[in-house]
C-alpha cells in the first residue's frame, strides 16, 4: 500500500510540472504519457485542482499562477514579441510605429540600418534604440502620461506619408471584434497608420490580449497582414484570425536565450 502511495504521489508530481512548463495539456496526451487510464488522470487533476496547483478545463488543465507571476510571464513574452518583430524590419525600412510600450520596446532589438520609424509616441525619443534607427515624429497633441500625440495636426501628418511597414501595438484582438484600443484619440491614429501602409501591416498582442474585448475599435483584422503575439495564446482564435488571411507569428520560449535581464 506504502508503495502504491508513493507511486501515485509521484505520477503526480510528475503531471504538475507537466502541466507547469506547457501552455495547457490534455488528458488523452497525460494518459499516454504516463501510460494510465483517462479516468486516472482526471482524478490526479482533481486532485491537484483541490490543492489550487492547476486549473481545470473540459478535457485538460493548465498551470494556477499567481496575479504576479502572470505578469513576470506577461513581460517576458512581450520581450520575446519585441526581439522577433525587431528581425522583421530589413535595411532602409520606413514604419509607422503607434503609441504601444511593446512597439516601442522593438526599437532596443533592431540590427538593420538606415531604418526610419515614424512615430506618434513622443517617449521614442528616449527610448533604447539601435545607432541604425532614426525616430521622426508626427507631432500633434501631447496626451499624458503615454506622451502620445493626436489630433488634426498627428493625422494630416500622418495622411502625407506610405511607408512600408508598420508596427501596431493593441489592447486586445480578436476574430469578431478586430483590434481595439483603450483610448478613444488613438484608436483613428492607429487605423490610419495601417491604412496608409502600402506593405506588411503587424500587429503585436501578447496571449493576454488575444480573444480579449477593449473599448475602442481601430479597425477588423482583415486590415492587417500579420499578427504576432506568444505560444499562450488561444489556439483556437488564432485559427479564426488565420482564416481570415492574417498569417500568425508565434513565439516560444524555447527559440530564444533568455538572459535579457529580465
Amino acid at each position: 500500500m506504502k508503495r502504491e502511495r508513493s507511486f501515485v504521489e509521484n505520477r503526480r508530481k510528475s503531471i504538475l510540472e507537466t502541466v507547469n512548463n506547457n501552455p495547457e495539456v490534455r488528458v488523452d496526451q497525460l494518459a499516454e504519457l504516463f501510460n494510465v487510464s483517462p479516468i486516472t488522470i482526471r482524478r490526479d487533476l482533481q486532485f491537484l485542482e483541490d490543492r489550487k496547483k492547476i486549473v481545470r478545463f473540459y478535457g485538460g488543465a493548465t498551470a494556477n499562477k499567481s496575479e504576479e507571476q502572470a505578469l513576470d510571464e506577461i513581460n517576458i513574452y512581450r520581450t520575446l514579441i519585441a526581439k522577433y518583430t525587431a528581425t522583421l524590419i530589413e535595411d532602409k525600412d520606413i514604419l509607422f510605429m503607434n503609441t504601444s510600450s511593446n512597439a516601442l520596446q522593438v526599437l532596443e532589438y533592431v540590427e538593420a540600418q538606415n531604418v526610419t520609424v515614424i512615430t506618434n509616441n513622443g517617449k521614442a525619443i528616449h527610448a533604447k534604440r539601435q545607432p541604425g534607427v532614426n525616430i521622426i515624429l508626427t507631432g500633434g497633441e501631447v496626451r499624458y502620461p503615454k506622451a502620445s500625440m493626436v489630433g488634426d495636426y498627428a493625422v494630416r501628418n500622418i495622411q502625407a506619408i506610405h511607408p512600408k511597414k508598420c508596427i501596431i501595438g493593441c489592447k486586445s484582438i480578436s476574430y469578431r471584434n478586430g483590434i481595439a484600443s483603450s483610448l478613444f484619440n488613438e484608436a483613428n491614429i492607429n487605423a490610419l497608420m495601417l491604412e496608409q501602409t502600402i506593405g506588411s501591416r503587424y500587429i503585436i498582442a501578447d496571449h493576454s490580449k488575444v480573444g480579449a474585448v477593449s473599448n475602442f475599435r481601430n479597425c477588423g483584422v482583415e486590415s492587417i497582414t500579420d499578427l504576432i503575439t506568444d505560444e499562450l495564446a488561444p489556439e483556437d482564435e488564432l485559427e479564426a484570425i488565420r482564416r481570415r488571411g492574417v498569417k500568425v507569428h508565434v513565439v516560444r520560449k524555447k527559440d530564444f536565450d533568455l538572459d535579457f535581464g529580465m
